[in-house]
């Protein structure tokens, strides 16, 4: 099927200006939505890739802070390098460890179950005796670190995994059709 000379995999720049082109019609429609349906169903080709481009910069965003407090990198935490076995120790293999199979799609359902419970604890723990309002007490991060991670124990990794290419071809969820 192809949708105004377009083929049916296309770009994601070329998706941008598909959808662009479908709500400037319905707009100039006088309000008209006979193509929302058309083109929610567009979107949900691309769900399992959007799932996967969020697994993977949340992943690489969670692992600079297990590299920050392992390695130093990119600068060295402003506490101070953690002892190995201490509880930042421990949070900072979870973080750079965790990352990394998150990032490959590796276990990505029990492992992100894991790396949620971190960050519930870290911000209980850490940042909400400091104050009530996460934007006061640094602790947003790590709510949204839990909830990214809740979202892919239900969701699964998305396309570009390594779970995804053991699974049999074909989607599982009604999103990935």
């Amino acid at each position: 099927m192809t949708v105004e000379g377009h083929a049916e995999r296309a770009s994601p720049s070329g998706l941008v200006l598909y959808i662009g082109g479908m709500l400037a019609r319905t707009v100039m429609a006088g309000g008209v939505q006979k193509d929302l349906p058309q083109m929610s169903s567009t979107l949900d080709r691309w769900s399992p890739y959007a799932l996967a481009a969020l697994r993977i910069v949340t992943a690489l965003l969670f692992m600079a802070h297990g590299t920050q407090k392992l390695f130093g990198f990119p600068a060295p935490p402003e506490s101070g390098m953690p002892e190995l076995l201490s509880l930042f120790g421990i949070g900072a293999i979870l973080e750079f460890v965790g990352g990394l199979l998150i990032l490959v799609g590796l276990f990505t359902r029990p492992v992100a179950f894991v790396l949620a419970g971190e960050m519930a604890v870290a911000y209980w723990m850490f940042h909400a005796p400091q104050s009530f309002y996460p934007v006061l007490n640094g602790g947003d991060a790590s709510i949204l670190f839990c909830f990214v991670f809740l979202l892919l124990v239900f969701t699964g990794p998305g396309a570009l995994s390594i779970d995804g290419a053991s699974r049999p071809v074909g989607p599982r969820h009604s999103w990935e059709r």
